[in-house]
């Protein structure tokens, strides 16, 4: 072997085992079992994954927001623009699949901001927003209000605003925000099927459960449905379990940015719905590989923030 294939050889072991040492911080001694379960979910391609999810919404007109890596956006933008064609939403997942209370103010701006930039060449207008890992510093709404975003979809994860079920506004200094906050279901996809082995009825179940207490509020329900599971030919049936449901009980799925201003306008849902579901997924990766070249991209970003101090 050359020299030049060994040392790639020895930097691809090199980033899975130190992908390896992420997941264990979260699932402990089932990491290498989570690695092979990734592995194997991406042997489907995503444009499949994503015909499937658009399948089926069709049949009862229901939207999809997939806030979306944009390091990762601008390695498939032809996927990007797809999904808005089809009359989805994207939202800024920030620039690289960052922790951003690790940050400081001004990374996490940067991030921020490089996120929105990826996209404005794109010709995609951005509206909403969801922080990786659903982690957010208390400072983050001014942020978040400073950039003009409609909506956010991650900080309503904190657990005194799981409960709520409609939209809420936050405080900042003397005045309210304009960005419209939205509550965050617990019941994720890696939850119920990475976490607790949940198979495709078991899923559609829960999902149907929590929509029916949406149903009795009246108020809103947001679900974080990543693609790269729900958008599984063993899964997407769930999907459209709930879709049929939702529209057995007279509910209404639109993007997040046409709920946010439809209410803020009427002060009801469209069409007198019932309530409203709001299908939400993080794109993280388009492909398997996408997860050790986070690991390139943050000793890239280290360099040169080194470099720009040397």
């Amino acid at each position: 072997m050359k020299a030049n294939q060994l040392n790639h050889a020895f930097e691809v072991t090199d980033l899975s085992m130190r992908y390896i040492s992420q997941l264990s911080k979260r699932w402990g001694a089932r990491a290498p079992r989570q690695f092979l379960r990734m592995y194997g979910l991406h042997r489907v391609p995503f444009g499949d994954i994503l015909n499937n999810i658009f399948d089926a919404l069709d049949d009862h007109k229901g939207h999809f927001c997939f806030p979306t890596v944009a390091a990762v956006a601008k390695m498939r933008p032809e996927l990007v623009r797809r999904i808005t064609t089809e009359g989805h939403e994207v939202a800024s997942h920030g620039y690289n699949h960052l922790r951003y209370p690790t940050l400081t103010p001004s990374e996490r701006k940067k991030d921020l901001m490089l996120s929105l930039q990826v996209y404005r060449k794109m010709g995609i207008e951005i509206k909403g927003f969801r922080a990786p890992y659903d982690n957010y510093t208390d400072d983050m709404p001014e942020l978040i209000e400073s950039l003009d975003f409609i909506w956010d979809g991650g900080f309503g994860y904190r657990p005194e605003h799981r409960e709520k079920d409609h939209f809420f506004n936050v405080k900042l200094d003397n005045k309210m925000s304009s960005t419209i906050y939205i509550p965050l279901n617990i019941w994720s996809d890696d939850r119920m099927i990475d976490g607790l082995g949940m198979g495709p009825e078991a899923v559609a179940t829960q999902l149907k459960r929590e929509i029916k207490n949406a149903s009795t509020s009246g108020g809103v329900i947001m679900f974080d449905l990543h693609p790269i599971r729900i958008g599984q030919p063993k899964f997407v049936g769930a999907l459209r379990t709930v879709m049929e449901y939702t529209a057995e009980l007279g509910g209404w799925c639109p993007n997040p940015v046409d709920a946010v201003t439809y209410w803020k306008k009427h002060g009801k849902w469209k069409g007198d719905a019932t309530f409203c579901l709001l299908l939400t997924g993080d794109i993280d990766n388009w492909v398997f590989a996408d997860y050790l070249r986070r690991y390139l991209w943050r000793r890239m970003d280290s360099a040169n923030q080194k470099g720009s101090v040397d």
